[in-house]
């Protein structure tokens, strides 16, 4: 019999799990599919790469009718026809698409950046509300066992065998209570909004009280190698100087003549002329200063990334450090919380007369302060191990 009832509680537990852990992860669909910011950036993304690779095609040809009158009229008049192509030095074409090649990369990258805060703000969201879930329903509780206790003092007082002290004690705690209780809602709703307005608008509610399932934190040296590996905004910055070292490239290689080929035709006192036309232009102001700025560019960003690196690293130190702290003070509350009963002690003592209301309720609230520091202490944690796990999303 007894394993029988293990087995039902250990089922009903994963089933209530799952169930949260389903109504987690379509939270998150939703929002990754309906989201305005995303759709935005979505476009703005193919937008950038149509951008990228227009920048690789030739120049335009260019066509030029010149008709010109004779004076005097015995000296006829002279047609010319110039149809021109104009080249940027071969090596150019080459460079021009390792760089859009990069950038179109680079732009890959921003959107998976972009994405992932907002995804990170939707679960955080859905953290706070678990907590703010499962405070609800204790203060609903609470609420409801307290309205009973008044609703009992106050027919003891109507026969003669309570008295007024205990109903306005009761009376105060049940205001304590309400406004609680009033708070708490409100803090839901406006969250609930919150993921409204990250879904593009579409209402979402969330009233699960069991945080999802989250991977298990590795040691700190494997995180921050992992972090290196797939943090995409860290991918981001380190494609700035891929890309402001082919853009060097490109501003040396641009540096060289243009040329340009073409055919010419003239016409005049009856004879016509036609043949080959082959230019080429001297770039000596044009980018006169383009390859010393794509210089500082490349040590710009070399810079950049090592900034980035630096940062990342200590904030990730600073929230490893916090997490392993609160998951200690964690499990402390959940072993010490596990093993008493105050409340129903208390309920017992008041009920015999061993305890005053007054006492009662001082007590109650005593442990009350605590399960909800223990609540607070819970949704830290989990919200420590969705920051240090955000490049995951």
């Amino acid at each position: 019999m007894k394993k029988s009832i293990l087995l039902f509680a250990f089922s009903f537990l994963a089933f209530v799990t799952l169930r949260a852990q389903s109504s987690f992860e379509l939270i998150m669909s939703e929002i990754e599919k309906n989201n305005k910011t995303l759709q935005a950036n979505y476009q703005k993304q193919q937008a950038q790469n149509l951008q990228f690779k227009s920048e690789m095609p030739l120049y335009n040809p260019n066509i030029e009718y010149d008709y010109l009158y004779g004076f005097p009229l015995s000296a006829g008049n002279q047609i010319d026809v110039l149809f021109n192509q104009a080249f940027d030095f071969p090596t150019v074409y080459g460079k021009r698409k390792q760089l859009a090649n990069e950038q179109i990369a680079q732009s890959s990258y921003n959107f998976d950046a972009a994405r992932q805060e907002i995804l990170f703000e939707a679960q955080s969201t859905c953290i706070e509300l678990v907590y703010r879930n499962k405070l609800q329903e204790q203060y609903d509780q609470r609420k409801t066992f307290t309205e009973n206790l008044l609703s009992d003092f106050e027919t003891k007082l109507e026969t003669g065998d309570g008295n007024i002290l205990d109903v306005n004690k009761a009376r105060l705690q049940l205001i304590e209570i309400n406004k609680e209780f009033q708070l708490n809602q409100s803090e839901i709703n406006q969250l609930n909004q919150q993921l409204t307005a990250l879904n593009g608008g579409i209402e979402l509610s969330f009233t699960e009280t069991i945080y999802p399932e989250m991977d298990p934190i590795p040691f700190f040296e494997d995180l921050y190698d992992e972090i290196q590996t797939e943090d995409p905004t860290l991918k981001f910055i380190e494609l700035e100087t891929v890309t402001a070292k082919k853009q060097l490239e490109l501003s040396k290689a641009l540096a060289l003549p243009k040329m340009e080929a073409g055919y010419r035709y003239q016409g005049i006192l009856g004879q016509t002329f036609n043949g080959f036309h082959i230019g080429t232009s001297i770039p000596l102001w044009e980018n006169k200063y383009k390859v010393r700025q794509s210089e500082a560019a490349v040590l710009f960003s070399d810079l950049r990334v090592r900034e980035y690196q630096n940062e990342k690293f200590f904030d990730v130190k600073q929230l490893f450090e916090k997490y392993e702290k609160l998951s200690r003070t964690f499990n402390e509350y959940k072993t010490v919380l596990s093993a008493i009963n105050s409340l129903e002690y208390l309920d017992k003592a008041l009920e015999v007369g061993h305890i005053s209301t007054i006492v009662y309720f001082m007590e109650s609230n005593y442990y009350y302060m605590a399960y909800n520091n223990f609540l607070l202490t819970e949704k830290d944690y989990y919200a420590v191990k969705a920051e240090i796990l955000k490049f995951r999303l």
